[in-house]
């Protein structure tokens, strides 16, 4: 088992390593599109519409990324990706970039060659239950069955926590969130565990979301965030910035709203370089002076992707916690537009 695993990690940083040699800005202005994988379909992060339209979260990071070199936010195919897929797609340049809530860890940075441009969601992993099965907390769950995605830190994370509390498990594997929720629905596993995030959105989903509810166990990091493959720099640094461009348009009050009267010029250094009226920023990333513009126009700023997407108001509600500005108490902070 040991040898396959290191095998498989050879074979995706090989392919990485290929997929790399070319540059991967000018493949994306040449096709005309951006090919970003994203999740099978998550709701409120990334999931067709009844159009078939894709919309979420995530889907608004691979629009700005459009919009930031395509000049269109609507230049994007999306590419649906498993766990156990996602890191082949990206290595093997069927994608160009990867916004698939995907945790950020030290093996798939270093070992897969895959950089993380940033996290545009802090996470942790978490438990649902049936509210019927009478449980409070993920320390009473010992010979439970469990629904797990294959592929993931989750299959890691339930290990570690199951040994340290000295309980035991029996994993229901599963490759998608849809077939999770349709194996968790239909009994076949007690508990189901993804990032928080995830099970929000999928019980949001359900017929009566208040007969499930969420343990109050937290049991792991998941800095979910864009990334692409290592050996190319400069694309790169398009992605990390246009996801940048979001989150200081945000801080410096550049919304969907206004931003057509804040490009025309304002007392702010700050707001003009971001927005292109002073200084070479696109110049230097082989981008045209209004490419942040663009980025926040293709769906709004972090926050009103954010609120728009999975916030309070929406079904999936969840509250900005650690995804709040920094400035606000929380971890979302992008280094300075100079």
């Amino acid at each position: 088992m040991k040898k396959s695993v290191f095998f498989g990690a050879l074979t995706v940083a090989g392919l990485a390593a290929g997929a790399a040699a070319a540059g991967t800005l000018d493949d994306v202005k040449a096709r005309g599109k951006l090919n970003c994988g994203v999740t099978t379909g998550l709701v409120g992060f990334a999931a067709p519409d009844a159009n078939g339209e894709w919309m979420g979260f995530d889907v608004g990071v691979c629009r700005a990324v459009a919009a930031a070199v395509l000049g269109d936010p609507k230049a994007v195919e999306f590419v649906p990706t498993t766990g156990k897929t996602r890191f082949t797609a990206l290595a093997s340049g069927e994608i160009d970039m990867l916004a698939r809530n995907t945790t950020w860890t030290f093996s798939r940075d270093v070992d897969l060659k895959f950089t993380f441009v940033g996290v545009n969601y802090y996470d942790g992993q978490g438990f649902m239950v049936p509210k019927e099965l009478g449980v409070s907390s993920a320390k009473e769950l010992d010979g439970a069955t469990v629904c797990i995605q294959t592929g993931t830190t989750t299959e890691l994370n339930l290990a570690d926590f199951f040994r340290s509390n000295n309980i035991s498990y029996e994993p229901v594997p599963i490759e998608t969130n849809a077939e999770a929720q349709q194996q968790y629905l239909a009994g076949a596993c007690d508990v189901y565990t993804t990032d928080a995030s995830g099970l929000a959105a999928t019980r949001a989903t359900f017929e009566d979301p208040s007969a499930h509810v969420l343990l109050p166990e937290i049991i792991s990091k998941e800095p979910l965030g864009p990334l692409v493959r290592h050996g190319d720099d400069n694309w790169g640094d398009v992605v990390r910035w246009s996801l940048n461009a979001l989150i200081t348009a945000e801080e410096l009050g550049v919304t969907s709203a206004n931003i057509g009267e804040m490009a025309a010029g304002t007392n702010n250094p700050e707001v003009n370089r971001l927005l292109g009226t002073e200084g070479n920023l696109g110049e230097m990333l082989g981008l045209d002076a209004g490419w942040a513009k663009a980025a926040i126009m293709a769906g709004g700023n972090y926050g009103e992707l954010f609120e728009g997407n999975i916030g309070e108001s929406t079904p999936i509600g969840l509250a900005r916690g650690l995804n709040a500005q920094w400035t606000n108490g929380g971890l979302i902070y992008s280094p300075p537009f100079r």
